[in-house]
Parts: structure tokens; C-alpha cells; sequence
């Protein structure tokens, strides 16, 4: 079975339909392990994500943190943000981007291993086990701790400034470069219904 490796870069889709790329550099499991706290999971089969990936497998490295830290920060991402259809894919870019920023700073790398431990204590054991009511319990708890405020922070753009996100979400991407939404996406909102006539008129074209 193949694994691909998921991008942790954020910024605008390049791609004018703003789906997911399918990469084509799979990787070996061997290969990709050597020398990497990895955190990998799989993309369920009804996801919007599975026809656009090139395997259901996705595989991370982490340089700094420890794959259970890793899996730790995941995991309080969707205790901050619940998204039922996103995917452990997205929240482990979370984990990446914590992971990034720890490389090079030590206080941070500190502040994280120490609220984690703190999550810990607070469920009761491994924060990864507890049931659903324990860790939102234990992540409220610590919502005015520097540790929280950190990692509720990343997930704006951890969690929503990404291509899987913008695919299953539906946002098409920006539009700005290609000649702004009245020409692309201005009348896409599916979800609304269209307004009357005579409160949308035909838009100025100059």
C-alpha cells in the first residue's frame, strides 16, 4: 500500500479549482520512517478527500516532538474545533506546525511538553484515551493557560489555511488573480437561496 506524505504548508490554493493536488512521490513506509517520529492515519473511504488522494494512507513527520505528543496536539485541535468531516489528515497539520515552531524555539518546545503533561494529569491518564466528556473537560480547564492560547491560536491557520480543508469545505480558492469572484464563484453559494431580482442586480462590468 502506498503512503503519501502530507503537506504542513499553509497559504492560498494554486490550483484554480482549489482541490487537493494528487501527489505523485509516494513513499515506502521503510523509506519515509527512517529517522522521524511519524504520526499516521487513514482517509475514510466517504470522505471528499479519498478521490482526491493518491492512497487512503497519509504519513507526517515530526522532528521535535514525539509521535504520542504529536497525536496529543491532534487531538486537542478537534476537542478546539470539532469538524466531524475533516479528517485526522487536517488536524495533524496542527501537530506539524507546533512541531515546526518548537524545532527552534526551546521555551515553546517547553511550554507544550509541560501543558501536554498538564492535559495528562487533568483526564486522569493519557488525554488520548479519555473519553470525549473527560478531554473537553480537560482542555476547558486549561483554557487560560499560555499553552492553551497557543495551540487554539495555530489552529486558525493550521486547520482552515490548507487545500484539504479548502476541498472539503468547497472554497474554490482565490480568486483575486484570476479576475476576482464576478466572473469566478461570485453566484456559487449552493447552501442560500438566490435572492429576489430586485434586490441583485446584474453586477457592473465596467
Amino acid at each position: 500500500m502506498k503512503i503519501i506524505p502530507i503537506s504542513a504548508t499553509s497559504g492560498a490554493c494554486d490550483e484554480p479549482s482549489g482541490q487537493v493536488l494528487k501527489l505523485d512521490i509516494p513513499l515506502t513506509r521503510r523509506g519515509f520512517l527512517k529517522g522521524s517520529a511519524i504520526l499516521m492515519g487513514t482517509i475514510a473511504t466517504g470522505s471528499v478527500l479519498f478521490s482526491l488522494a493518491p492512497s487512503p494512507v497519509w504519513a507526517l513527520a515530526l522532528t521535535t516532538l514525539t509521535k504520542d505528543e504529536g497525536t496529543t496536539l491532534l487531538q486537542m485541535g478537534r476537542v478546539l474545533y470539532p469538524h466531524e468531516k475533516l479528517p485526522d489528515a487536517v488536524y495533524a497539520l496542527l501537530a506539524k506546525d507546533l512541531d515546526t515552531a518548537a524545532s527552534s524555539d526551546a521555551t515553546l518546545a517547553g511550554q507544550l511538553r509541560s501543558g501536554m503533561q498538564e492535559l495528562n494529569r487533568l483526564a486522569g491518564g493519557k488525554f488520548v484515551d479519555a473519553d470525549e466528556r473527560i478531554k473537553l473537560e480537560a482542555v476547558t480547564a486549561m483554557e487560560k493557560s499560555d499553552f492553551f492560547k497557543t495551540v487554539r491560536g495555530k489552529c486558525v491557520t493550521s486547520l482552515y489555511d490548507n487545500d484539504m480543508a479548502y476541498a472539503i469545505f468547497g472554497y474554490p480558492g482565490a480568486s483575486w488573480d484570476k479576475g476576482g469572484y464576478i466572473t469566478r464563484g461570485f453566484q456559487d453559494l449552493s447552501w442560500l437561496p438566490a435572492p429576489p431580482e430586485d434586490v441583485s442586480p446584474p453586477p457592473f462590468m465596467g
